[in-house]
C-alpha cells in the first residue's frame, strides 16, 4: 500500500514546506502561487511532485489533487499540519486492522479552542456524527474515491464564497454513495495554528456560513442541528456573542443556504 499526501499550498516554497510537514511519504504539493506547471524532488527516499497552479481555493487545489494522485492510500493535508515521524506505520497498521475500511479519519493535534473530536474507539462513521472531522484527518483508498465520483465542493472552503465546510460536505456525499468509512486511533501530527490561512474567530461570517452549510447538510433539520450545534461548542463558540445572536445569524444562513441548493441542485 502506497501512500501519499496530498497538501493544499498557498504560495509556499515546496522543499522548506515539505521539511517544515516532516513529510516521509511519498507527496503531491499544490501549491497555488503565480505559475503553471509539474516538478519533483526527493526527500527521505521518496519523491515530493509539485503541482504549480494561478488558481485559488482549497476545493480547487483538492481536486487537481485528486486528479493527478498515484498513491493507493490519499491522505489530505495543509499546509499548518507537521505530521509524527511515524505516520505512515499508523496509516498501514490501522488500514490492516480494518480492512474493509474505504475511508478513515484519524486524530490531529488541534488547538483546543478548535478542536470537536478525539477519537477513542474505531468504530463506524455515520451522516449525524461525520460533521465534525476536518479533511487533514481523512485516509481514503484511491480506488474507493475515483469509484464514487465525490469531488470537494467549490462553493464552500478557503477562498469560495462561503469559508469553510468543503471537508463535511466531502464526507456526508461519500457516506450517501455507501462508502465504509471509520475511526481510526492514533495521531498521525499536529496543526500549527501560526499558520492557519483561513480561521478568523467565531464572527459573524463564520456562523452565517455555518448555516449555509446546514441547509446542505440536514436540508429541513438544519435548525435543529444548529441548536445541537451551538449548546454542544457553547463554551468556545460563543465567546464574541449570546447564543440568541448566533442562532439568528446561522438562521439567516440557512435561509440563503436552501436558495444557493435550489440553484446548483
Amino acid at each position: 500500500m502506497k501512500i501519499e499526501v496530498l497538501v493544499a499550498a498557498l504560495l509556499k516554497n515546496p522543499e522548506e514546506l515539505a521539511e517544515k510537514m516532516n513529510i516521509r511519504t511519498d507527496c503531491l504539493i499544490v501549491n497555488q502561487c503565480d505559475k503553471n506547471g509539474m516538478e519533483e524532488f526527493s526527500r527521505n527516499g521518496h519523491t515530493v511532485r509539485v503541482l504549480s497552479m494561478t488558481d485559488r481555493g482549497v476545493g480547487i487545489s483538492r481536486n487537481a489533487a485528486i486528479e493527478n494522485s498515484k498513491g493507493d492510500i490519499l491522505l489530505f493535508s495543509d499546509q499548518d499540519i507537521v505530521y509524527n515521524d511515524d505516520y505512515e506505520s499508523v496509516i498501514e497498521e490501522e488500514f490492516n486492522l480494518n480492512p474493509n475500511a474505504d475511508m478513515l479519519v484519524f486524530n490531529i493535534g488541534i488547538d483546543e479552542s478548535r478542536k470537536t473530536f478525539e477519537n477513542t474507539d474505531r468504530k463506524r462513521v455515520h451522516f449525524f456524527n461525520s460533521g465534525r472531522y476536518g479533511a487533514v484527518s481523512f485516509a481514503i483508498k484511491k480506488e474507493a474515491l475515483i469509484k464514487s465520483g465525490i469531488k470537494f465542493s467549490l462553493l464552500f472552503g478557503g477562498g469560495a464564497k462561503y469559508s469553510a465546510g468543503e471537508d463535511s460536505l466531502f464526507i456526508f456525499d461519500l457516506l450517501k454513495k455507501g462508502l465504509k468509512i471509520y475511526k481510526a486511533m492514533g495521531y498521525l501530527g499536529k496543526e500549527d495554528s501560526s499558520e492557519s490561512t483561513w480561521f478568523k474567530g467565531y464572527n459573524e461570517k463564520y456562523f452565517f456560513d455555518r448555516g449555509v452549510l446546514y441547509a446542505f447538510l440536514y436540508g429541513i433539520m438544519a435548525k435543529p442541528f444548529a441548536v445541537r450545534f451551538l449548546k454542544a461548542h457553547s463554551n468556545t463558540l460563543l465567546s464574541e456573542m449570546s447564543f440568541n445572536e448566533a442562532y439568528k445569524i446561522m438562521k439567516s444562513g440557512i435561509k440563503q443556504g436552501r436558495t444557493e441548493k435550489e440553484r446548483v441542485s
